[in-house]
């Protein structure tokens, strides 16, 4: 069974406790932090915390819309303290209070999300990977936080970075886009070029320190590279006996991609704890 569908389970038997959280999640499924946020993340696009929050404010609206008498039980159902916390996530997330939910009696025009369920993987099993120290290496590139549900603004920033020149300390052919940061909601993805060390007006240097890898070959088109992490962070790491770490993860791109197409691969190279 996934680490990700472990955590469904988990939160959906649980959600309405306010003492919920990634750590308790992360400890009910035997998985670290990092590793689950990864995994959810990549499986759901959602991240936990905000498919968390949003579950409950759903049985919350669907509660009220059928009359539910007294709005602070629900908001303790929720895992909300208080009243007024319930109130200012629920307008957050429909954009109308609960009380105006109750009255209106219905949830029509509501984004509500329901129960997640992962659907069985038709793709053929993943290849071993290769399992390598990699040296500590310095890209120049452009920068940006991101959440689950907003990765679909990647390639524009690899665009943007296209427009700068090529850096003059240009220190391989690679190309790569780092995954750091990672806290639960969301990551900070750099796009950049290896340099050794200077990084052109407008960019920001990023240093990935030496680290042991498990390296994996993502053979189809880029926009199918989500389904590859999944495999890779919900599948093969947990039957793999293998514990990654809290490093930077990262693609990297050589002169078999084709930046016009999208096709020819990507290696995606994961930190893991020393064998």
């Amino acid at each position: 069974m996934s680490i990700v569908a472990k955590a469904l389970w988990y939160i959906e038997n649980n959600f309405a406790d306010g003492a919920l959280t990634l750590d308790s999640v992360a400890a009910a499924c035997n998985a670290s932090r990092f590793h689950l946020t990864r995994a959810f993340g990549v499986a759901t696009g959602f991240s936990l915390i905000r498919y968390v929050r949003a579950r409950r404010l759903t049985e919350a609206a669907r509660a009220l819309a059928a009359g539910a008498p007294d709005i602070l039980a629900v908001a303790l159902d929720a895992g909300y303290g208080s009243h007024e916390a319930f109130t200012r996530a629920f307008r957050d997330q429909f954009g109308l209070t609960p009380e105006a939910l109750r009255e209106q009696g219905h949830c029509d025009g509501l984004v509500l999300i329901p129960a997640l369920r992962l659907d069985h993987r038709t793709e053929p099993p993943m290849a071993a990977p290769r399992l390598i120290e990699h040296a500590a290496f310095t890209i120049a590139g452009l920068r940006e936080r991101y959440t689950p549900e907003t990765v679909a603004g990647i390639p524009a920033q690899w665009r943007r970075l296209a427009a700068f020149p090529p850096p003059r300390e240009r220190a391989s052919r690679y190309e790569f886009g780092v995954c750091t940061g990672s806290d639960g909601c969301g990551f900070d993805y750099t796009c950049g070029i290896e340099v050794t060390g200077y990084a052109p007006a407008g960019l920001q240097l990023l240093h990935v320190p030496e680290q042991y890898y498990a390296v994996f070959f993502h053979a189809g088109h880029i926009s199918a590279i989500r389904m590859t992490f999944r495999a890779i962070f919900d599948e093969w790491l947990p039957a793999s006996g293998l514990r990654p770490t809290n490093g930077a993860d990262f693609e990297r791109y050589d002169e078999r991609f084709d930046v016009t197409t999208g096709d020819g691969g990507v290696e995606i190279w994961v930190p893991v704890a020393h064998q």
